[in-house]
């Protein structure tokens, strides 16, 4: 079964599979903040950078498995499948969305 997610999200999840990286303007407010591993990226540009790297460092898929809605935050949980140590690992993805673009998602285990 599918999970019904906001666009934004689907969006996201489409980036980080290998789609458009352009997009990311669409799905994350100018302002927004990425926490993956420890680090923090501000701003689209940081953004775009931090999904290259990823990129870059190892080939890999991410597939939505389970999301809970808790007031203003979503939470995704994720099978992220790839070339490097420990795949698959299941990733929660923690949204908070404002006027339906992303604007803060931390990535922890």
């Amino acid at each position: 079964m599918k999970l019904q997610l906001p666009e934004a999200v689907n969006t996201y999840f489409a980036i980080s599979n290998g789609d458009d990286p352009a997009r990311l303007a669409t799905c994350f407010h100018p302002d927004a903040t990425v926490i993956d591993e420890k680090r923090t990226h501000q701003g689209i540009d940081a953004i775009a950078a931090w999904q290259r790297e990823a990129r870059q460092a190892s080939s890999y898929r991410v597939e939505p498995v389970d999301a809970s809605q808790r007031d203003d935050a979503l939470t995704v949980t994720a099978r992220v499948a790839g070339d490097f140590p420990g795949s698959p690992v299941l990733l929660k993805h923690l949204f908070a969305l404002t006027d339906d673009q992303i604007r803060s998602l931390e990535i922890a285990p």
